[in-house]
């Protein structure tokens, strides 16, 4: 059983109470919108990290993280991409490819929105944690939590804080 801390749109912000919960993962998810290398480095200095870049990121965050992640974690098929929508409207980038080959978990960040939906179409399960940054839109920082069990996807968080 892996257990992940999925997070996006930190936008150059990390603190300790981000990091309590990277301790209690197993593996940390960051769906784009990195900010800094700083927020990446910290994770890294406790737990593996898959991640994407997100629009608002530099080349030097392009150079080290890719514009899609996909990997199996156990028995599920991820997809990690910062701007990918969500079932019944998937960003035109990835239309095609994710009809053709859907992943079982979709992962996306950009919209600073916490939303978990399934694609009955594509027999998919969406998320995007939100955003946990203190810039933007949004008036409560999300993260989502939750655990890999062979090809089962459970127990799902979600963690808040305020502004």
């Amino acid at each position: 059983m892996t257990h992940i801390l999925l997070l996006s749109d930190t936008h150059g912000h990390m603190d300790k109470d981000i990091l309590k919960y990277v301790n209690q993962a197993d593996e940390v998810w960051h769906a784009g919108d990195i900010g800094s290398l700083d927020v990446t480095d910290a994770i890294v200095k406790h737990k593996p990290l898959k991640a994407v870049y997100g629009n608002i990121d530099d080349d030097v965050i392009r150079r080290e993280f890719p514009l899609n992640n996909r990997f199996m974690c156990e028995g599920v098929d991820v997809w990690i991409t910062h701007i990918g929508g969500y079932p019944g409207r998937y960003d035109r980038r990835i239309k095609d490819e994710i009809k053709e080959t859907p992943p079982k978990l979709f992962i996306s960040g950009h919209s600073h929105i916490l939303k978990v939906m399934p694609d009955k179409k594509l027999n998919l399960l969406h998320m995007n944690p939100g955003a946990i940054g203190k810039h933007g839109f949004h008036k409560v920082r999300t993260m989502l939590r939750f655990k890999i069990d062979g090809k089962d996807i459970k127990d799902l968080e979600v963690i808040e804080f305020s502004r």
